[in-house]
């Protein structure tokens, strides 16, 4: 092997950067040539392909988002958009492909891979924490702090008052957001995708919380969308009209802003090993780390959703928020 390309794909995850560089920095100490591919797949299909070296990614490894900028590609979907990817892949002479990215990202690679040649390397590279085959993503870490952050900004206000606040965290499909930062920050109830809310047992834990608390916060997953979180919290005023109650949405902050050192690192040593799998001859396959050990999960497998939460996080949830 003699020259590798990387690219990011989907959602932006703080610690993307990080593994950038040191996808880069280790195919440069191996004596490899390496591209960048700028947009994620509609890069690789309009030809955005750019020269990098080991000064090229210098200054990045603190910085939020992505040096190589990323893009959901309709036109990927297609097979002629597809071929295009693969013409141009084989145009630069690359001889393998680091993918940073989710679901999406992987499924994308599944697909190119059955008409590519072209072996495929992953980077788990999502705030949600929703892949199968690591033990967490990158950028997954830095988001359950920023929301923790902000969560006990909150409070203070919260407690100023003597509001309840429902806050609703990113997590359309996946709870793992809110049931972490749920319990690093304390808060008297969560509701995570995973599970459909019930709202008689929401109100019930409500009214029964202890009177001499000054503030109440409610994590709420996104649930398919904002308009869920303002519907749950106009049923609670409904039921409990005593109670002072405000809504606040985070949003995009939770992408953003430098990762964590814990980001940093994992994201350093999935991107290590990325390029070092591909020269040993591993392919379509996703770098994870589970147990603290660098573990390889074939796409297929890696792109199922976890579908149960910890079921300890989930009794523990319950019982401390009495």
């Amino acid at each position: 092997m003699k020259k590798i390309a990387v690219f990011t794909s989907g959602g932006d995850a703080p610690g993307m950067n990080a593994c950038i560089r040191a996808v880069v920095r280790t195919a440069v100490f191996h004596k490899l040539e390496v591209m960048g591919i700028r947009h994620g797949y509609d890069g690789m299909i309009n030809d955005e392909f750019i020269p990098m070296n080991a000064k090229s990614v210098s200054g990045i490894i603190h910085r939020g988002g992505t040096i190589l900028k990323t893009a959901r590609s309709q036109e990927f979907m297609t097979e002629a958009g597809r071929k295009k990817a693969k013409q141009n892949l084989e145009k630069h002479g690359i001889e393998g492909l680091v993918a940073i990215g989710g679901d999406g990202t992987f499924r994308g690679a599944l697909e190119l891979s059955k008409i590519c040649s072209i072996p495929i390397a992953g980077c788990p590279g999502t705030i949600d924490n929703d892949l199968v085959g690591t033990d967490f993503t990158i950028g997954y870490d830095t988001a359950i702090n920023t929301v923790v952050d902000a969560v006990d900004k909150i409070r203070d206000t919260a407690e100023s008052h003597d509001r309840l606040f429902f806050v609703e965290v990113m997590g359309r499909d996946a709870g793992l957001i809110a049931l972490r930062s749920g319990i690093g920050s304390g808060a008297e109830a969560i509701l995570i995708s995973e599970a459909k809310t019930d709202m008689d047992k929401l109100i019930k834990h409500l009214q029964e919380a202890r009177k001499d608390k000054s503030s109440k916060i409610v994590i709420v997953s996104e649930q398919g969308g904002t308009s869920s979180v303002f519907k749950i919290s106009d049923e609670v005023k409904k039921a409990l009209p005593y109670y002072d109650i405000r809504v606040s949405v985070l949003g995009h902050v939770q992408r953003g802003g430098n990762p964590s050192c814990m980001d940093r690192v994992n994201s350093s040593r999935i991107g290590f090993s990325a390029v070092e799998a591909l020269m040993t001859g591993k392919k379509n396959v996703m770098i994870g780390i589970i147990n603290n050990k660098i573990a390889y999960t074939p796409f297929e497998n890696a792109v199922k959703h976890i579908n149960e939460l910890h079921p300890d996080l989930v009794r523990m949830m319950s019982v401390l928020a009495i």
